[in-house]
């Protein structure tokens, strides 16, 4: 999470707003990209296990995963969602007035 700080700094060069834009942006960006790879994983592992485990059960015990794999989605999009907030929080700068400026 410190290495988002290092890229918007070098990025910014200096200025304090496009230093939190930059912040923002790449820390989207890599949860866009964390939330695809793995949410591509889950929804493959699912479709097998759903593939295997439909072949072993009777057609009566039978029934959909898409409730499971609409819960492991939306689990998915709160932690990444958490984590991209707290990567925000970390990296952001305020800029403060002095009161040295008499």
């Amino acid at each position: 999470m410190k290495r988002i700080g290092v890229a918007a700094s070098k990025m910014a060069r200096g200025d304090v707003f496009r230093y939190n834009l930059w912040v923002v942006i790449i820390s989207c960006l890599f949860s866009l990209f964390i939330f695809i790879i793995v949410g591509s994983t889950i929804i493959f592992s699912l479709v097998v296990i759903a593939y295997v485990g439909n072949g072993i059960t009777p057609l009566e015990l039978q029934k959909g995963w898409g409730h499971l794999a609409a819960l492991c989605m939306v689990t998915l999009t709160v932690l990444i969602t958490v984590l991209n907030l707290l990567a925000i929080l970390i990296n952001i700068k305020l800029p403060f007035k002095s009161n040295n400026d008499a």
